[in-house]
């Protein structure tokens, strides 16, 4: 398996979604501006965004599933590049598209099923809890931050949980684009 990693883009003041996150604005109002690099032009964010071809599976958690699926469909997170997307969840909806998501209901569980999916390549992860619940178990190996240059104020915060605990980061690399910058840590076990 390759690397474990948490993967979020955030507002320069903590938040990985806007206010009033709901089905019709997952991100919450003006929240999609968290997202915008993607589409940027500039080859150090392309190289980023490419990069999530090394990704052979990826966490989520209900919430995120619930609020994003509008916009993956039966993609999943990474379009067409179909990707097997693990949600942690109590129950699985009826209407579930497409046959990349697998439901499990615990996060031991979803780590296991992660690993095995993705086989050599990496695991990634999103959603504010499931980070939380992943880096207070020891179970991420590096976090990717992409800082937006915006304030929202609220929404929901990237790091809101983990109860006091302290987890040293090794700083591996930052990219500087006008779009956004790219911080990339190593977890210190």
């Amino acid at each position: 398996m390759g690397t474990v990693y948490y993967d979020a883009s955030m507002s320069l003041d903590g938040f990985i979604t806007a206010a009033n996150p709901r089905p019709e604005a997952g991100l919450g109002d003006d929240g999609l501006q968290l997202f915008e690099w993607i589409n940027s032009a500039d080859p150090r964010n392309r190289e980023i965004v490419e990069s999530g071809v090394r990704t052979g599976a990826v966490i989520v958690g209900r919430t995120t599933y619930d609020l994003s699926i509008p916009y993956w469909g039966a993609d999943g997170p990474l379009g067409s590049a179909r990707v097997p997307t693990v949600v942690i969840s109590h129950s699985v909806p009826q209407d579930v598209e497409g046959n990349v998501y697998t439901f499990v209901n615990e996060v031991e569980a979803a780590f296991e099923t992660a690993k095995q999916l993705a086989g050599d390549q990496d695991v990634s992860m999103v959603g504010s809890k499931i980070g939380q619940q992943f880096l207070k178990l020891g179970l991420i190996g590096e976090v990717s931050v992409h800082v937006v240059p915006v304030l929202f104020g609220s929404g929901t915060p990237l790091f809101g949980d983990l109860d006091s605990k302290q987890i040293s980061l090794e700083p591996i690399e930052v990219i500087q684009t006008p779009d956004v910058i790219h911080l990339r840590f190593r977890v210190v076990k």
